[in-house]
């Protein structure tokens, strides 16, 4: 039988680790020292470029104060910054060319509701990075094996998914002939939001290969993932973009036909 009583011991004592604590706290002190800015500057320039420049911190701090550098932290923690530097400065430059991001129209002369969206931010940090976090504070190692390079393959395909996608994106919105028209190409024409897909499948492919090394109550970071999943397929992510886009081409009978033929996510064939 478990011992539940054990079983929430070894978390509470997993949660109250210097390094998780340590980072927890360089998280919310970042992303509240943004919001000071931001709210007093009454921008979001700098908002996804603080979020992804976090998670790069804190997987190089977290590696720092675990203090073993192990092979398998070493890659993940290069992984992590690839990402965080990819998606980072395409957020940045977009927005830089864009002048604004909608989400914020009626945010930025908020400053409480600009602090939760900050605040929000530092969850979506931490939650997310959880398995880094772990593996990162962990003095034990194990040989590398399936389970590794399997998830580190799945972030791969998710890395390059990604890229390419905003990539396509990027490009077709460049294209002055495209005006006022919606992207059906590339990988855009398998998913209706490949970016995302590439998304879920980076932070999925890091929980696994971090697995390799959790034990009892660590494999809680499973929620890592979860969350990503859930935050861009029913909160924040989807579900915005989808009512934009009805409401821009719902009429248009081409865009009924995408939305008919093209799965919202992952690319299964329709039969």
């Amino acid at each position: 039988m478990l011992d539940y009583q054990l079983i929430l011991q070894n978390l509470l004592d997993m949660i109250m680790g210097t390094t998780i604590v340590k980072c927890a706290a360089t998280d919310l002190g970042i992303q509240w020292a943004g919001w000071a800015v931001a709210a007093a500057l009454k921008t979001e320039k700098f908002y996804d470029l603080a979020g992804s420049g976090t998670f790069v911190l804190l997987a190089h701090l977290s590696r720092y104060w675990g203090g073993t550098y192990h092979l398998r932290q070493n890659v993940q923690t290069g992984l992590v910054t690839a990402w965080g530097v990819r998606l980072g400065t395409f957020l940045f430059m977009r927005i830089l060319k864009d002048g604004h991001d909608r989400r914020f129209n009626n945010v930025r002369d908020s400053p409480g509701t600009f602090f939760v969206y900050w605040s929000v931010q530092a969850v979506w940090v931490f939650m997310t990075l959880l398995p880094t976090l772990i593996l990162n504070s962990e003095k034990r190692d194990e040989p590398l094996g399936l389970r590794d390079y399997l998830g580190w393959g799945i972030w791969g395909i998710g890395f390059a998914v990604e890229a390419i996608a905003d990539q396509q994106k990027w490009l077709f919105k460049g294209n002055p002939d495209n005006a006022g028209r919606f992207i059906q190409s590339g990988l855009w024409g398998h998913s209706r939001h490949p970016n995302y897909l590439g998304e879920i499948m980076q932070w999925s492919g890091l929980w696994l290969a971090a697995s390799s090394v959790m034990v009892g109550s660590q494999h809680v970071s499973v929620l890592s993932p979860l969350f990503v999943w859930f935050l861009l397929r029913h909160v924040s992510g989807i579900p915005i973009l989808e009512k934009q886009a009805m409401k821009k081409w719902g009429s248009d009978p081409d865009f009924q036909n995408y939305i008919k033929n093209t799965p919202l996510l992952w690319p299964i064939p329709k039969f």
